[in-house]
């Protein structure tokens, strides 16, 4: 019986992983996974004497595997290092995950370079030989945990490493690994729910059916890996090839063919999802570096957008004071003109006989100030060029319809009125500018109010930009509470969405231009 192998002493857990093509998502479980942390270690690293002849190093067992034991000789001839390693007291791999299936021994570097040197497969009695080849001079050895013998990264599963004995041959250097160790549960993917284990139906197979199977489980292992990955995706070609080797080992073992034929296409299909799973990694390393990269280059181009149109509405802002400056000069003109012209004498007429009648003076209303009431009027002609302006008893305003929107963002066709509107208020210190967002009924209160006073926000955020102080200048919304007109109709509810812009101040006065007092004279 030392030939026969019982399929769940080695294969134990590992056949309740197993999840073929067919099965859906949705009829998956999780796998659970023997949870032990092994990331950093430190591993002493020889530098072989070249040609030095033959020099051993022993293997001792990690925490992970305390009862593991081994030894190996190795010797550095030309053109290469000759390793010749024998393990001893290997439990099945599967005690740390249904996931994993093999042993794998690696040399590491003090660099940091990881070199896959082979797969240690344990017989009947967990005794395991490899001899192996490697270009490498200096390095350490240690053994890994794996769901299949392809890897290219070993995992954190360390079970055994070397250990330097008296009589090790070469410079000995103690080093931090630096090899990247894939983190645990990299290789647990879902399996059918009620899947039949191994367990329930154990079977004794012959090493070289035993050898067979394991290498038909390790390519699947590799396939399925490779697809939750997204080679499927990103490497469709390399991945269906893989797919296809598989499948075929899978005939094979059904066929029962011989155990080269197996393992041959097993470990193609096992190697060819693995460089499926190498492309994925790089391919989505640089598709994400791409989007960053266009990421960063939309910012640029906006933060670029932004600072031109800042400029534009600066240059805006001094033409519009430019232009300003020039109507008063010639308005001041020509009142210099009319002043002048009224003082020219003029020829003695006759007059017509005159009844006077005699009453009482008419006083002038104290809130009346002719040089405000003129500088509101010129403030409403200037204003008017910016907009739709009007005078009112609250001051005078300017409103923005709902066309010179864009949802709560203002028009940039808008920008130059706004800019004036703030040129003109800069003009004249002691000016107060209050910014009314309104809107008509569309929701709720509180969702109409939010609309109406990120709109106001907009206008006032553009006037503080082009010149107007933040501290004469405030913003409300007020939702539909103040309609001009009914909101029964399109028309209506269009000319209610409007921000209001309202200039008051002692330059202006509080009496519209167009108010006036009238004096009540009795009668005689």
């Amino acid at each position: 019986m030392k030939n026969k192998l019982i399929v769940p002493t080695i294969l134990g857990l590992f056949c309740t992983c197993v999840v073929w093509g067919q099965n859906r998502p949705a009829d998956r479980e999780s796998v659970p996974i023997y949870r032990v942390t092994v990331i950093e270690r430190t591993v002493k690293a020889v530098d072989y004497e070249y040609r030095g002849g033959p020099t051993p190093v022993d293997f001792r067992g990690t925490v992970l595997l305390p009862q593991a034991k081994g030894d190996a000789m190795v010797e550095s001839k030309a053109g290469r290092t000759e390793i010749d390693a024998r393990f001893q007291r290997l439990q099945a791999p599967t005690r740390y995950g249904a996931e994993y299936l093999t042993y794998v021994l690696w040399a590491i570097t003090p660099e940091g370079h990881a070199k896959n040197l082979g797969e240690v497969l344990p017989g009947s009695s967990d005794h395991a030989h490899l001899h192996v080849t490697t270009d490498l001079q200096a390095f350490g050895l240690i053994v890994t945990a794996e769901p299949y013998s392809a890897v290219r990264q070993p995992s954190d599963v360390v079970v055994m490493e070397n250990e330097i004995r008296p009589d090790t041959m070469g410079r000995i250097e103690e080093v931090q690994a630096k090899y990247e160790l894939l983190p645990r549960g990299h290789y647990t993917y879902n399996v059918p729910a009620g899947f039949q284990s191994a367990e329930a139906q154990a079977e004794r197979l012959p090493m070289d059916r035993y050898e067979a199977l394991l290498e038909v489980y390790q390519a699947q292992n590799a396939v399925q890996i490779a697809q939750a990955a997204g080679a499927d995706r990103y490497a469709p070609d390399t991945f269906a090839k893989a797919e296809e080797l598989f499948r075929v080992a899978q005939q094979n073992q059904m066929q029962k063919a011989d155990r080269s034929t197996i393992v041959t296409e097993a470990r193609r299909a096992a190697q060819t999802a693995e460089d499926a799973r190498a492309i994925t990694i790089k391919r989505k390393q640089d598709e994400e570096l791409a989007q960053a990269r266009d990421q960063a280059a939309r910012e640029q181009e906006l933060r670029a957008r932004a600072e031109a149109d800042a400029q534009r509405a600066q240059s805006q802002a001094s033409a519009d004071r430019m232009q300003l400056e020039e109507e008063r000069a010639a308005r001041a003109r020509a009142e210099t003109e009319a002043a002048a012209a009224r003082a020219v004498p003029l020829p003695p007429t006759v007059q017509p006989p005159v009844v006077v009648v005699q009453t009482e003076p008419a006083q002038p209303s104290a809130s009346v100030d002719p040089q405000k009431t003129g500088t509101r009027v010129q403030l409403l002609q200037e204003l008017s060029s910016a907009g739709m302006a009007r005078d009112t008893p609250r001051g005078l305003v300017v409103t923005f319809p709902d066309a010179d929107f864009r949802g709560t963002a203002l028009s940039p066709d808008v920008y130059g009125g706004v800019s004036r509107i703030a040129s003109i208020v800069a003009a004249h210190p002691g000016l107060y500018v209050e910014v009314d967002g309104h809107t008509s009924e569309g929701g709720s209160e509180s969702r109409d109010q939010a609309f109406s006073y990120e709109r106001a926000a907009a206008v006032r955020e553009a006037l503080v930009r082009s010149g107007v102080p933040v501290t004469a200048i405030s913003s409300r919304g007020w939702g539909s509470s103040r309609p001009l007109v009914s909101n029964s109709s399109a028309a209506g509810r269009e000319q209610n969405r409007r921000v209001e812009i309202t200039i008051s101040g002692d330059p202006i006065g509080s009496v519209a231009s167009w108010d006036k007092t009238y004096p009540l004279i009795p009668q005689r």
